[in-house]
């Protein structure tokens, strides 16, 4: 599962799930191209690009930080342009950059309806064409979408285990969307050897933005089960492991981690 010499494009890089997988690229010997809004430490948040690529130098790997807001065409090109001429085109790419709200389907405003389908869906997919055709000229590569167990679909009626308020449709459609994205993504790259894969946590990972929505307080599971599974995932023989939509929990006792 090594990246030595591989360039990897990590998305939503700042803080969180994102941040967690570029290091383990990095300590796996990638080169890793951080991405996300926040370059600088501002109050309002916790975590910044420039905290985690000096935390990537200082456990000696290697890592440029490029800001950008994924919700805007002209700026996924630009962050994949400066990249490229930077480091090269990415031969991994991670696609975990979101952004959230919670309210019931009924009051839901537009306009953070299409911010979240701009964010989970649309920029994973526009970076993805922008780093298919160095892939496919290379002979292969690996893209990873970091999706949720929220996309799967809620079991009823009756829908005695659907909690109605918690708000979480949107949410779920547009990860629902991301797992149909990268079957459709893996199935007509199959033959350009580029593995396209979703990873979810099995249960909550305690992260700042799962903090900032109130999740992640009970069942929770440890952030190396889902950046060892982005590990195996972006270093797997595109022919054997593609298109599959994983549950942290059960693939790795699938592939047998910890040994």
């Amino acid at each position: 599962m090594s990246c030595v010499g591989k360039v990897a494009m990590v998305t939503g890089a700042s803080r969180g799930l994102g941040k967690a997988i570029a290091q383990r690229l990095a300590a796996s010997g990638a080169t890793v191209a951080l991405t996300a809004r926040t370059m600088e430490p501002v109050p309002k948040y916790q975590g910044s690009l420039q905290q985690t690529l000096g935390e990537i130098r200082e456990q000696g790997g290697s890592a440029i930080a490029v800001a950008a807001d994924l919700s805007h065409s002209e700026d996924r090109e630009r962050l994949f342009a400066e990249v490229t001429e930077k480091v090269g085109a990415p031969d991994i790419l991670v696609n975990n950059a979101a952004v959230t709200f919670l309210l019931p389907l009924a009051a839901f405003p537009e306009k953070r309806i299409r911010l979240m389908f701009d964010l989970h869906v649309l920029a994973p997919l526009h970076l993805s064409q922008l780093a298919i055709p160095a892939m496919r000229q290379r002979g292969g590569g690996w893209i990873l979408n970091v999706t949720s167990v929220g996309g799967d679909l809620p079991e009823g009626p009756p829908f005695s285990g659907f909690d109605s308020t918690a708000g979480f449709g949107i949410y779920g459609t547009v990860k629902a969307a991301l797992n149909r994205l990268t079957k459709s993504l893996a199935a007509e790259h199959y033959a350009d050897g580029i593995a396209v894969n979703a990873a979810a946590p099995s249960n909550p990972v305690a992260t700042p933005g799962a903090g900032t929505l109130d999740l992640a307080k009970t069942d929770t599971e440890d952030i190396e089960l889902i950046t060892h599974t982005a590990l195996v995932l972006c270093t797997g023989d595109p022919k054997t492991m593609t298109g599959r939509i994983v549950h942290t929990q059960p693939f790795l006792k699938e592939i047998g981690w910890p040994a």
